[in-house]
């Protein structure tokens, strides 16, 4: 694959371009091995690319995604090198807020450049149109919450509660901010800044729950590694949950598939059955989708 290959698939999916976040080009799945260290995202007018690698072709890639910024009418083109330590972003031209918004399905989120994440996942799209759609009326547990973006939609799709769960306090000041942004009521949400592992009893005084999220980092060091953790989270579940309860359980671990997942369940939590994973947006393309982000979705039944 060449920078021509490149740039005709970034100009391909400007195309489709709105205000609302998009990724216009997306190597991390290995679909374009050549690039596999690449991403371009749209945010409204700003073009956004993260280097995850650092190679010999980084100038001439960003040249050519400056060159394209320009031509397609960008106000601001942002790289950001994740393989350097605080994964800092320079500002090739433009300029960025201390606090940037972007807009997912007319919902609004506070994101800052200057954190190694910017504060949305946009691959988790699907599982947050999903969460909406079945929110009416329900209590929503939201673990490993981040900046509340599940909690958001929740809201939005009419939930009755949603309890926040995240270590960090910061993302989840984020997380009320993003609740204020889309004028939703915070007196309906809980922010729990707990480690989740150590806080179940704190967690289980809001049970029953109808909805839990569990949304892991594959790997955080000192505080979470899927393959020995996911298992403690799962355990809980009876426990935590309602007769009729959903779980979207996510995973964005490549080395870990879908059966990792259905088996820890099979295990730990037999009273909740597999009904499906969640399709990923087209434009995350990947070379083998059993390792690419997996949303579960598992169902628990109980006659009273």
């Amino acid at each position: 694959m060449t920078l021509d290959d490149l740039k005709e698939i970034i100009e391909k999916n400007f195309e489709k371009r709105t205000r609302e976040f998009k990724r216009v080009f997306h190597g991390r799945g290995n679909f374009y091995e050549d690039f596999s260290y690449l991403t371009v995202d749209c945010i409204d007018e700003i073009l956004f690319v993260c280097f995850y690698e650092k190679k010999e072709l980084q100038e001439q890639i960003e040249k050519l995604l400056e060159e394209l910024a320009l031509t397609y009418a960008f106000k601001t083109f942002v790289v950001q090198e994740r393989y350097l330590e605080k994964a800092p972003c320079k500002v090739i031209f433009g300029a960025l807020k201390k606090e940037e918004i972007v807009v997912e399905n007319g919902l609004k989120y506070s994101i800052n450049f200057d954190n190694r994440n910017i504060g949305i996942f946009p691959d988790m799209k699907r599982g947050r149109e999903y969460i909406k759609e079945i929110s009416k009326d329900k209590t929503v547990l939201n673990l490993f919450s981040y900046t509340c973006a599940f909690s958001v939609v929740a809201l939005s799709g009419g939930a009755k509660k949603v309890v926040n769960v995240d270590m960090a306090k910061n993302a989840l000041s984020i997380g009320r901010e993003n609740h204020h942004l889309n004028s939703l009521d915070t007196k309906k949400v809980k922010f729990m800044p707990y480690n989740i592992l150590k806080s179940w009893s704190r967690i289980k005084k809001e049970a029953p729950y109808d909805i839990i999220i569990i949304d892991p980092p594959s790997f955080q060091k000192g505080s979470f590694a899927a393959t020995k953790d996911y298992e403690k989270i799962i355990k809980r579940l009876d426990e935590l949950a309602s007769k009729q309860c959903l779980i979207l359980s996510c995973l964005n671990a490549p080395e870990l598939d879908a059966d990792f997942i259905k088996e820890l369940f099979k295990q730990n939590a037999s009273s909740f059955k597999f009904i499906k994973r969640l399709d990923n947006l087209d434009e995350f393309v990947s070379k083998d989708e059993n390792r690419a982000l997996k949303n579960m979705i598992f169902e628990r039944k109980l006659s009273d």
